[in-house]
């Protein structure tokens, strides 16, 4: 058989915060799009959001319209990063809406079948009165069965080498629907390479503010990696990192990333701004790829991208991002 090979991106169109599953030996992809990033709302988008990707081999992909029926017009117009999860027959697509880039909610939507339409439940995971910004959901299925929820969210103090901005946390998810309302925190931003901007005016006051977003969760062995992204997704300080635990609910840890990401960074002149992964079974059904987006050097758009997935004694490492083709 001859080895096929891809080029990034793997597909030409602005698809963002890139998250891909299997069913029944088609992968899905769901991802935002350039309307959904800029709260932009055409023809379509008044009907429904979020793009959809179907591919049977996890390179060539063909589009396969939008996902979410449109919930109330009230909750916002920008939607960001999409996930779903598969459990007994219904697919749960969890999401974020807000306006712009200072008030954000998590919900989630249903659904019988992966391509939609989706239906949200009617009411957002965590009551945005006493959290006014959280984004990024990614659920997360433990050996045993339970389902955890992992996100980002705003915090202002700074005490034990901590620093102020958007980083992550767990709540155990009591049904699909529903959390259980007791959020742990990952993973809190400690370096200059995870600074989103400096002085930024937020909740009143003015911040040196800093990113960790995106979350993933793999268990490799009897441990949890939590791959995050961190930095500025505009510039090219944004790449992909990593916490380890030894129970889902942590404590996690991410030392060792003093000087930048450990997994994905920029290549300046060829890909910038690496980040918000998920991860793929090739159809091999052994080789795991990192799925993220990319901004091409003039940073026209962010693009779906792949990359081998390895697990070094060091810990988890990508082979990306890369630009030339790659055996596969």
């Amino acid at each position: 058989m001859a080895t096929q090979t891809y080029i990034n991106p793997v597909y030409p169109k602005y698809f963002a915060d890139p998250f891909v599953w299997q069913h029944q030996g088609i992968y899905y992809a769901i991802g935002t799009g350039p309307a959904e990033a800029a709260g932009e709302v055409d023809e379509l988008h008044q009907q429904r959001v979020f793009p959809l990707l179907q591919s049977e081999d996890l390179v060539q992909w063909q589009p396969a319209g939008n996902a979410l029926l449109r919930p109330d017009p009230t909750l916002g117009d920008n939607f960001w990063a999409p996930e779903v999860a598969h459990h007994e027959g219904t697919f749960y697509l969890y999401y974020s809406v807000g306006h712009g880039d200072k008030n954000h909610q998590l919900r989630v939507a249903t659904s019988a079948d992966p391509l939609g339409p989706y239906q949200d439940v009617g009411e957002s995971l965590i009551d945005p009165k006493t959290c006014a910004f959280a984004i990024d959901p990614s659920p997360f299925q433990d050996d045993d069965g339970q389902w955890y929820l992992f996100y980002a969210q705003d915090f202002l103090d700074t005490v034990q080498g901590v620093r102020a901005g958007t980083a992550l946390v767990v709540d155990r998810l009591s049904t699909m629907t529903t959390l259980a309302a007791e959020p742990r925190v990952v993973l809190r931003a400690r370096h200059d390479w995870q600074r989103f901007l400096a002085d930024r005016p937020m909740y009143g006051g003015t911040y040196d503010w800093h990113t960790l977003e995106g979350p993933c969760v793999r268990k490799q062995g009897d441990r949890y990696y939590c791959f995050y992204s961190g930095g500025r997704w505009e510039t090219d300080s944004y790449g992909v990192d990593y916490g380890v635990a030894d129970h889902v609910l942590g404590p996690y840890s991410d030392s060792g990333n003093e000087q930048g990401p450990r997994v994905l960074r920029s290549r300046p002149g060829s890909v910038l701004g690496p980040g918000h992964n998920s991860i793929a079974l090739h159809p091999d059904n052994q080789s795991e790829y990192l799925v993220y987006h990319a901004w091409d050097p003039a940073m026209t758009a962010r693009r779906l991208c792949i990359d081998r997935l390895l697990w070094t004694e060091a810990g988890p490492r990508c082979k990306g991002p890369t630009w030339t083709p790659q055996a596969f």
